[in-house]
C-alpha cells in the first residue's frame, strides 16, 4: 500500500481505515454519527475552497493585464473552473443515484429517501449496503469513478506549461490506491469492490465528499499555479522614498518671458527594497544612490540645442516583469561672444551678396525673426543671413525674438569703381614695343574689394598718336582687343603714344555703364 506524502491526505486515509475497522467490528449508531460528522466537515471544507477558488480568477486576470505574454495564463482559467464543475457534478450524480438505490427500497425515487430521526434529517438507507454493492461494484460505476478521477487529475495538470506539468501533478491531491485491494485478506475483485463492496451508504457518503474535496483542492492547486505565474500573492514593487521634482520646460528664461515648470512628487525604492531599479541616459547605464537618484553629466563641446533621453526601469522581483518609463529632455549650449563694429562701416553694396550675422544672447536661433526695409534678407543653411539691395540710400535690418526687439540702419552704395588694367596688370606709363603688342585685353579690376564680385568691360576707344602722323582712332567692344583696335595695336613703334579713352564697364547692380577715365602708354 502506497503511503501519501501530503499530510491532509494521510489524515483522511487513516480516518477511513479506522472507521472501516470499526464498521467491521460493530456498526453502531455512534459509528454512523462519526461518519456523518466527517462528511459534514468535508462539506464545510468544500464550501471554504469554493469561496477561495472564486476569488483567484479575478486576481489572476487583473494581474495578467500587466504584460502581453501573461495573457495565456488568464485564458486557462475557464478550463480549470469548467473541469472542476464537471467533475463535481459527476460525483454528485453518483451520490444522488446511490441514495435512490439504497434509500427508497420500493424502487421509486422521491423524498422517501430521507427520514426525520429525533429532529435530525438523515438518510433512510444509510445502513443499506446492497444498493452500494449493486451500483458501484456489480454495475461497474466504481471502476468508472476510479478512471474518471485519474482523468480529472491529468486534466488539472495540463493547465501548467509543459516544463511545469510534473511538478503541478505532484501537488494535485487526487490519489487512488489501486494496490491495497490486491493484498486484502478478503478476496476482492477490484478497487471498486474493495472500496464500496458491502459498505453501508452512510459510510460511503464521506468517501464521495472526500473525492469532491480532492477536486476542489486540485482546482485550487491549478489556480495557485497560474497566480504564481502572473505574480499574484508575491512581492510587489515597493516605493518608499519620495522627493519633490521640478522639471522646467526650458533651462533658461529671458527678461519678459514667463518661467514654466512641472512640479510633482517622485517616488523610488529605497536602499533596503528588493525592487530592482535601473536608470540610463542615451543608452548609458547610470549608478543610483540610496534614494534611487542617478546623476548624469556630459561636457558641452559644441553650441546649439542638445537632446537626451532618460529611461527608468523597475523590475518586479516575483513575475520578472520590467516596466520602463521614458522621457525626452533638451537644453541649449551657447558661448560667450563680443561683437565689435565700426559705426561708419555699416554699408550694404548693390548687386552682391552681403553676409549678415544675427544673434540674441540666451535665445535659440530658431526663435529669432529677421526682416528688413530697403532690400531682401534670407537665411543661409549655416544660420547666417544674406542681404541683397538694389538702389542706393538706406536699408534697415529688424530683429525680433522673445524679450528682444532691435533694428540697425545701413547705408546702401554702389560697388566701388574698378581700375582698368591692360592685361589685368598695367595701368599706363612706359612699355616696351613687344610687350605692348603682346597684350590681349583691357580688364576692369576691383582692387581691395572683399566681396565676390566681377565687373564686365563694356568697351573703349583706342587712339594711336605717332610722330608726324595723324592720330588713328578705333572703337572696341568688350575687353578683348579686336578688329581695327587690334590692327592699330600692331603698329606700335618706339616713340608712339597709345591712349585708351572712354573706358566704360558695368558692375553688378549698375543700371547703366560707368566711365572709368583713360589710360596712356608710351611705347619704348
Amino acid at each position: 500500500m502506497s503511503i501519501p506524502k501530503e499530510p491532509r491526505q494521510l489524515m483522511i486515509n487513516v480516518m477511513y481505515l479506522v472507521l472501516t475497522a470499526l464498521l467491521a467490528l460493530n456498526v453502531s449508531a455512534e459509528i454512523f454519527n462519526a461518519f456523518d460528522m466527517v462528511d459534514k466537515g468535508l462539506i464545510s471544507a468544500n464550501a471554504t475552497l469554493d469561496e477561495s477558488n472564486s476569488q483567484l480568477p479575478i486576481l489572476i486576470k487583473e494581474a495578467a493585464k500587466k504584460k502581453e505574454s501573461l495573457a495565456t495564463y488568464a485564458e486557462r482559467i475557464d478550463g480549470i473552473t469548467a473541469l472542476s464543475k464537471d467533475a463535481t457534478a459527476y460525483i454528485n450524480g453518483i451520490m444522488d443515484k446511490l441514495i435512490d438505490e439504497s434509500g427508497n427500497l420500493n424502487g421509486s425515487v422521491d423524498e422517501g429517501d430521507y427520514i426525520e430521526s429525533e429532529g435530525v434529517r438523515e438518510l433512510l438507507g444509510k445502513r443499506d449496503y446492497a444498493g452500494t454493492t449493486r451500483l458501484m461494484v456489480d454495475q461497474g460505476v466504481g471502476e468508472e469513478l476510479k478512471a474518471k478521477m485519474m482523468e480529472f487529475k491529468a486534466g488539472f495538470a495540463k493547465v501548467a506549461d509543459p516544463a511545469d506539468q510534473k511538478d503541478l501533478e505532484s501537488k494535485i491531491p487526487i490519489q487512488i490506491d489501486d494496490e491495497s485491494w490486491k493484498k486484502s485478506v478478503n478476496k476482492k475483485e477490484n478497487w471498486a469492490d474493495f472500496t464500496f463492496g458491502h459498505m453501508p451508504l452512510g459510510a460511503c457518503m464521506p468517501i464521495f465528499s472526500k473525492f469532491i474535496n480532492d477536486i476542489k483542492a486540485s482546482e485550487a492547486a491549478a489556480l495557485n499555479y497560474l497566480a504564481g505565474k502572473v505574480g499574484v500573492g508575491g512581492a510587489t514593487v515597493v516605493l518608499d522614498k519620495f522627493t519633490v521634482v521640478s522639471a522646467p520646460k526650458k533651462s533658461y528664461v529671458i527678461k519678459g518671458e514667463p518661467f514654466e515648470t512641472d512640479v510633482f512628487l517622485s517616488a523610488a525604492a529605497g536602499a533596503d527594497s528588493k525592487t530592482g531599479i535601473s536608470i540610463s541616459v542615451n543608452g548609458r547605464s547610470l549608478p543610483t544612490n540610496a534614494e534611487g537618484v542617478a546623476k548624469y553629466t556630459e561636457t558641452a563641446n559644441s553650441v546649439g540645442i542638445k537632446k537626451y533621453s532618460a529611461v527608468a526601469s523597475v523590475k518586479d522581483p516575483v513575475s520578472g516583469e520590467v516596466k520602463s518609463y521614458k522621457s525626452e529632455y533638451e537644453y541649449e549650449v551657447g558661448e560667450r561672444s563680443v561683437t565689435i563694429s565700426a559705426s561708419k562701416m555699416n554699408v550694404f553694396y548693390m548687386g552682391v551678396d552681403n553676409p549678415v550675422e544675427v544673434s540674441a544672447a540666451g535665445v535659440p536661433s530658431g526663435q529669432i525673426k529677421v526682416s528688413m526695409d530697403g532690400g531682401d534678407i534670407s537665411k543661409n543653411s549655416d544660420g547666417t543671413f544674406n542681404v541683397k539691395v538694389n538702389s542706393p540710400g538706406k536699408a534697415v535690418v529688424k530683429v525680433s525674438a522673445p524679450g528682444v526687439n532691435a533694428s540697425k540702419e545701413y547705408r546702401v552704395k554702389r560697388i566701388p569703381d574698378p581700375v582698368p588694367l591692360l592685361g589685368g596688370t598695367l595701368q599706363g606709363g612706359g612699355i616696351g614695343n613687344g610687350s605692348f603688342k603682346g597684350q590681349t585685353a583691357l580688364l576692369p579690376i576691383l582692387k581691395d574689394f572683399e566681396f565676390d564680385a566681377r565687373c564686365n568691360m563694356a568697351g573703349y576707344t583706342l587712339v594711336r598718336v605717332a610722330k608726324r602722323q595723324d592720330p588713328e582712332v578705333a572703337a572696341n567692344q568688350g575687353a578683348t582687343l579686336q578688329g581695327n583696335a587690334k590692327a592699330i595695336q600692331g603698329k606700335a613703334s618706339p616713340g608712339d603714344k597709345y591712349v585708351f579713352q572712354e573706358i566704360k564697364c558695368k558692375c553688378p547692380g549698375d543700371a547703366a555703364a560707368r566711365n572709368l577715365g583713360q589710360l596712356v602708354f608710351d611705347i619704348q
